[in-house]
């Protein structure tokens, strides 16, 4: 069983998590608490660079993040997607939906 390893920076206006690892329903307990709380108070950046792999239960979490931004002000943002990131994703049919960048100074 694979690891997830979370990084926390902030920024002048959002909170960047570095993700390092799988996100599914083993490693997820962490990575949908901050995800939950952090996006309730500020903008939100996922750095996916590293993540290796990510099921159903971390695109839930991505996508229930992304709506409860919308419902409070705050946008969740997914920057430097991995390939398997980027499958997932595209396979949601919601690429469109999520705010994608590829850098922090792209956070507004």
């Amino acid at each position: 069983m694979e690891q997830l390893t979370i990084w926390e920076k902030n920024g002048a206006n959002y909170v960047l998590l570095e993700l390092t690892g799988v996100i599914d329903s083993y490693t997820a307990t962490e990575f949908q608490s901050k995800v939950y709380d952090y996006i309730k108070t500020t903008n939100l950046v996922l750095d996916l660079e590293n993540v290796s792999g990510i099921d159903s239960t971390g695109m839930g979490i991505i996508m229930a993040g992304h709506n409860d931004g919308e419902d409070t002000g705050h946008k969740l943002y997914l920057m430097n997607m991995s390939n398997a990131v980027r499958e997932a994703v595209d396979d949601t049919g919601f690429a469109d939906t999520f705010h994608i960048i590829r850098s922090v100074t792209e956070v507004h």
